[in-house]
């Protein structure tokens, strides 16, 4: 089968690799129906991935067809249109607190990995997927649902909704959102749902924020945020900050953004083991600084009613729909912000 391999950095190739096969008599195999490209793999793609390994199959954001299953297997059967959860339950005991409360994936004796970030669980940028415990790691696209909306509820929609909550984001409040990919500008929507009053939101790139000034968000440029939400907010700056990039510079500009018992969400996939975050800063604003990874599973019983009702329209950020084939020229639009690139879907 066709998967876009990595290969070393900006080196993402289209490649003839081996087909899948059932991982476990748990396990699925499903048809790629259509895949998307992450904020994250452009940390692989600019070669600070997770391992030093190169030639494994990246991506992590899919849905498609069941086209085998195992014999243990019961909530799906083969012709299931489904959507495949980016964090993937490595196991479950069913007797901690975490599986008796209904959240296997947070089983607190199993591992939660990812697909497409090193060769031991590869990706979903590729015509077959392998889906291991397909009950926990799978959902049937649920009716009323489009298949580009279940797209982006493998991942982006679920760790925007996550990562906003995590920000502490209550009815009246002043939000700023940090990064405006998809995922932030899902952010921006997001914090209005939950009741925010008023979303600065800041880019350094123009269409990006003419994006987010759409939605009803104060659109700023970085170099301009500080003085400007300080002068707007007579200085009390914001209660609410989510940081939707992952890099040292907008991490310590979220922190620069925060207000007087303030709540920091952090989502981006920063590996820098040596961040200093400044304790004084913290201590002397009493800020709660929050990173986490998404569990996918676990938000998508509030997210799909959100939007089915349209009230959430994740697809809306969808710009470019390439061939799978054409996945290295996709990686170099994205990673470029080129031809207004944003949401990349790559069919078979």
């Amino acid at each position: 089968m066709k998967a876009l391999c990595y290969q070393g950095a900006r080196d993402i190739r289209c490649e003839e690799v081996a087909d899948p096969k059932l991982m476990g008599q748990g396990g699925a195999l499903v048809k790629m129906q259509a895949c998307g490209i992450c904020g994250s793999d452009l940390h692989i793609y600019h070669g600070q991935g997770f391992t030093p390994d190169t030639g494994y199959c990246v991506g992590h954001e899919a849905v498609g067809e069941i086209v085998e299953i195992g014999r243990d297997v019961k909530s799906f059967k083969v012709g299931d249109q489904v959507m495949i959860s980016a964090s993937v339950a490595l196991g479950g005991c069913g007797e901690c607190a975490n599986c008796r409360a209904g959240l296997p994936a947070l089983c607190l004796r199993a591992k939660v990995g990812c697909y497409g970030i090193g060769p031991m669980l590869p990706g979903c940028q590729a015509e077959g997927i392998a889906v291991p415990l397909a009950d926990m790691n799978l959902s049937r696209i649920p009716e009323g649902v489009s298949v580009d909306q279940a797209l982006l509820l493998t991942d982006n929609l679920p760790t925007a909704w996550m990562g906003v909550k995590n920000a502490d984001v209550v009815p009246g409040a002043t939000v700023a959102v940090v990064g405006l990919g998809p995922i932030g500008l899902m952010a921006v929507q997001i914090a209005f749902v939950l009741g925010a009053a008023k979303v600065f939101a800041i880019d350094l790139v123009p269409e990006r924020r003419a994006r987010a000034a759409e939605l009803g968000a104060v659109a700023l440029d970085s170099k301009d945020a500080f003085a400007t939400i300080k002068d707007a907010t007579d200085g009390a700056m914001c209660q609410s900050v989510v940081e939707a990039v992952g890099i040292d510079p907008t991490i310590e500009m979220a922190i620069s953004l925060a207000g007087r018992g303030a709540t920091i969400s952090v989502f981006g996939a920063n590996q820098n083991q040596a961040f200093k975050y400044p304790l004084w800063t913290a201590f002397n604003k009493q800020l709660t600084f929050r990173v986490a990874g998404c569990i996918v599973q676990d938000q998508w019983a509030e997210l799909i009613p959100l939007v089915r009702n349209g009230r959430l329209t994740p697809e809306t950020y969808i710009t470019h729909r390439m061939a799978l084939s054409e996945g290295a020229e996709a990686y170099r639009l994205y990673d470029g912000k080129l031809d207004g690139a944003m949401k990349m879907v790559l069919t078979p």
